[in-house]
């Protein structure tokens, strides 16, 4: 019997040709890996065009436009997408979409450090036929608003109607450009607020939180892409960034996690960056090779052997082993004194008439120095296997010592 296929050839006809295989492999390989780079940089790849209120934002909300205006005119704009960078030392732009935003984690990093909070204003829904753009729906609310800082600093949003009127400068916070209200105009008061701009009313509409430099714009008309429409908004956006800017700073840094654009380094992209790039390229390279020399062969091909070899000695392993597997070897000490005593008694001429003990009688006279009988009796008396083969050995050796 054997497993071995009858007839087979290998003409390479069919869909699994080794061509086939190889290019099948090979885009596996190249699919897997562009899933793995993607999956890495996902969120860096992400335009952040959703119509939201932040400064990847195209839309009338959106801050890309002063952005875009630092950039031009050499602020060096920096995107925040981690969290951990919300400490450097230059001024930092938060601008949370709802009063539901957490900005504790946010405000912590920031507590001694200038920061500039702007308060949301417009609630929007998005344009379904111009991607990145929204429609107006209306006010978000003086609460939406009020509960962005709370409860650590509890504000007094209001919002004014009217407009298009120039804003009062505060002494001490002179910007060198004017600022005219927007319509209509969302202003802010709290305890210990310090007023930097504000409406012929005295109402807040940029201040200072305290000592600390935290600073609050009620407004953010101001600064967004509605704001940037006119030149003389986009000098004056400009101007308010100037002044709230430390004098030694280097950049301007507006900051996204908060409105759900940040991440965290992975060990996926790190796998792609300088420094592991150049082990993660090593690693690949030997997996090609591995892969290359897997499909060489190592010397020539070996048949596989038959399940079950030709021959009486295979026919004995064989009949030996499915004894030995059922467990029954114990059992087969009185089959072998039994052939034995055959044997002996066909070798020594007993006569024909004698059967059993007068068999084994006549086989203990033979003045050997084990008494026949007693070695038949250990043999069938055998409980293991190491019992057993003391028995089988010491009849066979009788029967050697017989014939000499």
């Amino acid at each position: 019997m054997s497993d071995l296929a009858i007839g087979s050839r290998d003409d390479g006809e069919g869909a699994f040709r080794p061509r086939t295989v190889a290019l099948m492999i090979a885009l596996g390989l190249i699919g897997f890996v562009g899933m793995l780079v993607i999956a890495a940089y996902a969120p860096d790849l992400r335009s952040g065009r959703n119509g939201g209120a932040h400064a990847l934002s195209n839309a009338a909300t959106g801050y890309a436009g002063l952005v875009a205006l630092a950039e031009a005119t050499g602020r060096n704009p920096r995107i925040i997408r981690d969290k951990r960078l919300l400490d450097a030392d230059e001024l930092v732009v938060l601008t949370p979409e709802s009063g539901f935003t957490d900005m504790t984690e946010a405000l912590a990093q920031r507590t001694d450090k200038p920061t500039l909070v702007i308060l949301p204003k417009w609630a929007t829904e998005r344009d379904e036929d111009r991607s990145g753009w929204v429609n107006f729906v209306g006010l978000a609310g003086r609460a939406n608003a009020e509960r962005v800082l709370a409860p650590a600093d509890k504000l007094k949003v209001e919002i004014v109607r009217g407009g298009g009127r120039p804003l009062i400068q505060h002494v001490g916070a002179e910007f060198g450009l004017s600022f005219r209200a927007p319509r209509p105009l969302q202003t802010f008061g709290g305890e210990g607020v310090v007023p930097l701009i504000t409406d012929r009313d005295n109402r807040v509409v940029l201040g200072r939180l305290g000592d600390r430099p935290v600073y609050v714009l009620s407004d953010p008309d101001l600064l967004d892409n509605r704001g940037m429409a006119t030149a003389e908004g986009a000098r004056a956006a400009l101007a308010m960034l100037d002044y709230l800017q430390p004098n030694d700073a280097e950049a301007v840094w507006f900051d996204v996690t908060l409105n759900g654009l940040g991440h965290a380094s992975s060990p996926l992209k790190l796998a792609f960056s300088a420094p592991f790039l150049a082990m993660t390229l090593a690693l690949g390279a030997v997996l090609l090779l591995v892969g290359w020399q897997a499909t060489a062969r190592f010397g020539p091909p070996r048949l596989r052997t038959r399940a079950i070899a030709f021959g009486k000695a295979a026919l004995v392993d064989n009949a030996a082993a499915l004894v030995r597997r059922a467990g029954r070897e114990a059992t087969l000490g009185g089959r072998y004194a039994q052939l034995v005593r055959e044997r002996a008694a066909a070798a020594f001429g007993a006569p024909a008439r004698l059967r059993d003990a007068a068999l084994d009688q006549y086989l203990d006279r033979l003045r050997r120095r084990g008494r026949f009988s007693d070695l038949a009796a250990a043999a069938m008396q055998a409980q293991d296997r190491r019992a057993l083969a003391d028995a089988a050995r010491a009849l066979h050796d009788w029967m050697g010592e017989t014939k000499r």
